[in-house]
């Protein structure tokens, strides 16, 4: 017995050796990124850099990137663009001409990556950005820029819908629903304010408020105070994670009686940590829901991505993983599937095998159009109900009722 078991011991130190020396002997791929680590978006920044580290271990664990029979495991150099679009810039040229990047992941936010893609495009480097959603991006004929999450008009149009259901539901007519939005002055919120004003005239609904917030995101007042006067149906806010946070604190401050009330970055902005009660029954969009049914070999499902990734990130482990890090993930995992079938690190035939990816994920499907963003995802409302996000919309995708009004 005493001989079995320290052979069983022998074996097992060969097995670990052999499999060290293998993850050791696999050559690097070099990735850049310009990404907010500090600024405004540091937040966000910081949730996606964790979805890129995690995807790249959990590569590296599961025997790396096959290429021609060859082992690699991805690097990537970052860069604080400090949330500022003309550093971004900077540094994406500096990744490029003096690093020698020849691979870009995405930034955050899609100022950001307005103000980066010009960059790749002329020298031609592919980007796989998992945190611009803005529709602006994908109008200008670029050829190296994929995107993995659903473009932002559609964020929060789903709460438009929802709230056409409710109104006749009460015997009211779609076109009785008063609409008020407040958005940030940048790409991707202006975009949330477009899909949301062509889905209420597409119902014949009443645009009572349409207000920017203010630059810094930390008052909006003003604009509530307006809200409490015209008594709108459905309040719409886009301000990424502290106009989303000053939202939930101002509502309840000014106690303001909306029956709906729609808002993107609340998990990033962790309303129901920072605000407990007051951010109930408010309705949230998301990219991605650890509750979905979706599933691949390497992540597992949605819902053990979120739980695996918590074990590796403690910082997470009392909230929700935010959907901006595991599309940050996905992103990485496009790479790793189009490295392996275009069998080379040759750019253009790594760009080429990029737009013919159609992909399933834990965070969903992915597969680019000729524009390059995904069109096989679809974005889904959560309600926090009781302190929990649960899928409210759409009903396909729903694992709860929706609570209704707001009280």
């Amino acid at each position: 017995m005493k001989k079995l078991s320290m052979l069983s011991i022998l074996m097992a130190v060969v097995s670990l050796t052999f499999s060290q020396a293998s993850l050791a002997a696999c050559d690097e791929i070099h990735l850049g990124s310009a990404i907010s680590l500090t600024g405004k978006y540091a937040t966000n920044g910081i949730h996606a850099k964790n979805g890129y580290e995690y995807a790249i271990q959990k590569i590296k664990e599961n025997g790396g990137v096959m290429v021609d029979g060859k082992c690699y495991n991805f690097k990537v150099t970052y860069y604080d663009d400090e949330s500022k679009g003309d550093r971004g810039a900077t540094l994406a040229e500096r990744l490029i001409s003096q690093d020698k990047v020849q691979y870009m992941l995405g930034p955050y936010s899609s100022g950001m990556t307005k103000a980066i893609a010009p960059v790749t495009e002329k020298y031609k480097i592919p980007m796989v950005e998992a945190e611009g959603a803005s529709r602006s991006l994908f109008n200008k004929g670029y050829k190296y820029l994929f995107a993995v999450l659903s473009t932002s008009e559609q964020y929060l149009a789903s709460a438009v819908t929802l709230a056409a259901e409710m109104a006749e539901k009460q015997g009211k007519k779609a076109s009785s629903v008063k609409v008020a939005i407040a958005v940030e002055n940048d790409p991707f919120s202006l975009d949330i304010r477009a899909g949301v004003s062509e889905d209420a005239a597409r119902y014949g609904m009443k645009v009572v408020i349409d207000e920017k917030l203010p630059r810094d995101l930390s008052d909006m007042s003003a604009i509530l105070t307006k809200v409490k006067l015209l008594k709108p149906d459905l309040l719409i806010v886009s301000g990424h994670s502290k106009g989303a946070a000053t939202a939930v604190r101002q509502i309840d401050e000014q106690n303001i009686k909306v029956p709906m009330i729609a808002i993107t970055h609340c998990e990033a902005a962790d309303v129901t940590g920072k605000f407990g009660d007051a951010a109930n029954d408010i309705l949230c969009s998301t990219q991605w829901a650890e509750t979905l049914a979706y599933k691949d070999p390497l992540f597992g499902s949605a819902s053990e991505y979120e739980m695996d990734f918590k074990k590796v990130y403690s910082e997470y482990k009392d909230k929700k993983v935010p959907y901006q890090t595991a599309q940050a993930t996905a992103a990485v995992y496009v790479f790793k599937d189009a490295f392996e079938r275009a069998g080379s690190l040759d750019k253009e035939k790594v760009r080429d095998a990029i737009s013919e990816t159609d992909l399933m994920t834990f965070y969903g499907g992915i597969k680019f159009s000729a524009a390059g963003n995904n069109v096989a995802k679809p974005m889904v409302l959560r309600q926090i109900q009781d302190g929990k996000y649960n899928v409210v919309a759409p009903s396909a995708f729903a694992s709860h009722k929706l609570n209704w009004p707001r009280k």
